[in-house]
């Protein structure tokens, strides 16, 4: 006869290891729930929602003429005083040709327009810089059968880079005003310019179906050397790039490129030699390097889900819209600070910004043509 007690401890051993079983593929499916999206989409976008936003909005910043609004702001920069700011809008609308709207304004930090100018001198402005002397900088972003290009070809406007001093004055032009190419000499809708320390300048040429290339020019414009390049080049190689969105140059002199068609920033060195490839920013459109060598990045064209054909400027799946914050005295300039869109784009949402010295972002949104700007409410210390 079987021992009653030892049926009974292996009735509990039995019941023991079922229970084990049980709870042990429960957490299996746990698990398999949370990393498979990991697999699905990325680590770097399970990470985007793991930062904080020490940020709060402000809305209806920026006191404007009667009868004038806002259009697609695409570029600010703080003056070196500190006290103002320098936008490059886009005439109250998202192109500037054929009429005489200035789209460079000079705010103050309260939002008063104290001047502006630049007039009928542009078909479609797109990259907008402030260098270390002071100067002004901006590209003709409208690539050749862009339409937003073809009226600004027209009136002889469009594929240049204009450097020009705080009264408006252009003291330098890259390229030949209306004509598009893929030479030296030509470009083909460049969409941003940054200038180095040494007064090199470096060109991102050319935006949605331009040149796909970023160039180099020592300071009084001659012709250095090209990354990338020709129309219909898109790549998605090391040192090639697909709508090349902004360039800007960080304070170890670092090139940092948007390559927002391949959804990545490329990072060249001072000789052009490619360092680095970050990822974990989204579908970066548009960057802004502060004094304090903090990156910021404005994702625009990420969705989760789309609801038509996709195309290489608006897919991005696992990925929200917003900005993404970072600092480049890390290696990798992991994020840190993430602002999500602060409501649903209607169109792409923000893509270029900039920082004052207090620490205040203006960035542009795209689709609704609107200034947003978002002020920080926590100490200093807590956004480095």
């Amino acid at each position: 006869m079987k021992d009653p007690k030892a049926i009974g401890d292996r009735k509990v051993r039995g019941e023991s290891t079922y229970v084990n079983f049980v709870w042990r593929n429960i957490g299996l499916l746990f698990s398999a729930l949370f990393v498979l999206p990991v697999f699905l989409i990325g680590p770097e976008a399970i990470a985007q929602t793991s930062t904080t936003n020490p940020y709060r909005v402000q809305m209806g910043w920026g006191n404007l003429p009667e009868g004038r609004t806002f259009g697609v702001i695409s570029g600010v920069f703080p003056d070196p005083d500190g006290e103002h700011l320098w936008f490059l809008d886009r005439c109250g609308d998202n192109q500037c040709a054929g009429n005489t709207i200035d789209p460079i304004l000079k705010f103050d930090l309260q939002g008063n327009l104290v001047d502006s100018f630049g007039g009928g001198m542009f078909a479609f402005p797109h990259g907008f810089a402030l260098d270390h002397e002071g100067y002004i900088w901006v590209t003709e972003g409208g690539s050749h059968g862009d339409s937003r290009a073809t009226l600004g070809e027209q009136l002889g406007l469009g594929h240049q880079v204009l450097k020009l001093n705080m009264q408006g004055e252009v003291l330098m032009r890259l390229g030949e005003a209306g004509v598009w190419g893929d030479d030296q000499s030509h470009f083909n809708g460049p969409s941003g310019v940054a200038i180095a320390a040494n007064g090199d300048i470096w060109v991102t040429d050319g935006h949605r179906g331009g040149n796909n290339r970023l160039m180099k020019f020592s300071a009084d414009g001659t012709f250095l050397m090209s990354i990338g390049g020709g129309v219909g080049s898109e790549s998605k190689e090391a040192a090639s790039f697909s709508d090349p969105h902004d360039v800007k140059i960080d304070a170890n002199g670092r090139v940092l490129v948007a390559d927002r068609g391949n959804s990545r920033i490329q990072v060249f060195n001072s000789e052009g030699e490619l360092q680095q490839i970050w990822t974990h920013y989204g579908k970066p459109s548009g960057l802004f390097v502060d004094r304090n060598n903090v990156l910021y990045v404005g994702d625009g064209l990420s969705g989760a889900f789309r609801t038509s054909e996709p195309d290489k400027w608006r897919s991005n799946l696992g990925w929200e819209r917003g900005i993404r914050i970072g600092s480049l005295d890390t290696e990798q300039a992991w994020v840190t600070h993430f602002i999500p869109q602060i409501e649903e784009s209607a169109g792409a949402y923000i893509e270029f910004l900039g920082v004052d010295f207090n620490g205040h972002i203006y960035s542009g949104e795209v689709g609704r043509k609107r200034m947003i700007k978002f002020v920080p409410f926590r100490p200093p210390e807590a956004l480095q």
